[in-house]
């Protein structure tokens, strides 16, 4: 499970108890951590190429406004989202609905212009504020989630001059929305890949459909025992591997020409290369991504965000090229699925530790909650993001997937694995 996200219903509910709970079956990461705050989120903030208004003074009576880091491939972003409903399958979580509907985003190399889109679509960002933001030490109000901006342009054309694209699955953390971890994947657009971005419904905090439809997650159960926190997430896990497994085969379709969805952008058909796939997650999307890569032939290469491992992947591994990214707690030793899991891949594999990071990290909270509480110093900024420069955890993130992929997915050669690279001095690779 999303740490992260299971922590902030535990505060909006008022329960120590769940926490305990998740820290017994989800590892290390729970925040259980005293509040140390960085000396200064403004520096923090000018660290990742940001501005912050002049004067935290306003904040009682303007909202914050946030900014996400610019991609740093050679190619402008474009990104359209999508509904996408498996008429094969009755909702894994509500067994009421007799079929599964998703929401996802496209994120490729683009050329041509268009309306910049937004973070999170409207009535997402309203619910993100009035529900998933207080848990976080963010008051409704104070931040203008909806102002927010990405920097790709909606339904812009593919760029023909970047080729085929390898094409990468995206899975956020247990609760959160695929918007999460658009940091990440709008730099491996920039680099010229098709990335795939995934809400999974009832499950996401909070989806939007067309037709200003907003689906919530469904609630927690009122009382969360180890017991019932393994249950819940092995749930969570079939049903996301079912829906990238549904997902994946949209994309194929699209490699070979055939139309999904609607309002796809111009050149999207036989954009994709189905040959070269990826998934990528974080938390509990990281162990989706590795059951997927174990379990789907067509899946070439993973890499995990600092999740634990749920269901049978954590006893079986991966023969599949796998790249693991830790926060600085999060060990093999303290981390028992992690331990069974390394010992049972047999493929290229590589896990590395980011000092100073926290599992919130590897998420848009990472560059997000330094302006804040540059604004609103009582936010427990370590809690989420622990100490790491945000800038440099957001460089080495990008560095280092973009090229696990490029060489996996490309076959572009790279020596960033094979030792320390002083440009990254906080990332320390675990043998």
């Amino acid at each position: 499970m999303s740490v992260v996200m299971l922590a902030m219903r535990a505060r909006a509910a008022g329960s120590s108890a769940v926490s305990k709970a998740a820290h017994k079956v989800a590892g290390p990461a729970v925040l259980v951590l005293a509040v140390a705050l960085p000396a200064s989120g403004a520096e923090a903030a000018s660290r990742i190429g940001v501005s912050l208004p002049a004067s935290g003074a306003d904040a009682a009576t303007s909202p914050i406004g946030v900014s996400l880091p610019a991609p740093g491939g050679p190619y402008p972003v474009g990104t359209v989202a999508m509904r996408l409903v498996d008429r094969s399958r009755p909702d894994p979580l509500v067994a009421a609905r007799p079929y599964r509907e998703l929401m996802v985003s496209l994120w490729y190399p683009a050329a041509g212009c268009g309306p910049v889109a937004p973070h999170m679509a409207p009535l997402a960002a309203a619910d993100w504020d009035r529900h998933s933001a207080p848990p976080l030490g963010i008051a409704k109000g104070a931040v203008a989630w909806a102002a927010t901006r990405t920097h790709a342009r909606m339904g812009a054309p593919v760029e023909r001059r970047a080729g085929r694209l390898p094409v990468v699955l995206f899975s956020s953390g247990d609760g959160g929305p695929r918007t999460l971890g658009t940091t990440l994947v709008e730099d491996l657009a920039s680099r010229g890949y098709l990335v795939v971005t995934v809400d999974h419904t009832y499950e996401a905090d909070q989806v939007e459909f067309p037709g200003r439809r907003l689906v919530r997650a469904l609630p927690l159960p009122a009382k969360l025992t180890p017991k019932v926190i393994a249950k819940l997430l092995a749930g969570h896990a079939r049903a996301r591997l079912a829906d990238l497994r549904y997902v994946l085969d949209q994309v194929t379709a699209l490699a070979h020409g055939r139309p999904i969805g609607g309002g796809l952008p111009e050149g999207m058909l036989g954009a994709p290369d189905a040959s070269r796939v990826g998934a990528l997650g974080q938390s509990l999307g990281g162990s989706v991504a590795a059951q997927l890569t174990r379990d789907d032939a067509r899946v070439d290469a993973a890499a995990n965000l600092d999740g634990s491992y749920v269901g049978p992947v954590a006893r079986r591994g991966v023969t599949r090229p796998f790249l693991q990214l830790a926060a600085e707690t999060h060990t093999r030793d303290s981390e028992p699925s992690w331990k069974s899991f390394w010992r049972a891949s047999t493929g290229w594999k590589r896990e590395l530790r980011f000092k100073g990071a926290a599992h919130g990290s590897f998420t848009d909270l990472q560059p997000l909650l330094p302006q804040i509480a540059a604004r609103l110093p009582e936010v427990p900024l370590a809690d989420y993001v622990g100490t790491i420069d945000p800038g440099r955890s957001v460089a080495a993130q990008r560095a280092y997937v973009g090229a696990f992929f490029d060489l996996h997915l490309r076959g572009k050669p790279t020596r960033l694995f094979e030792g320390p690279d002083t440009r990254f001095p906080e990332v320390s690779r675990i043998p």
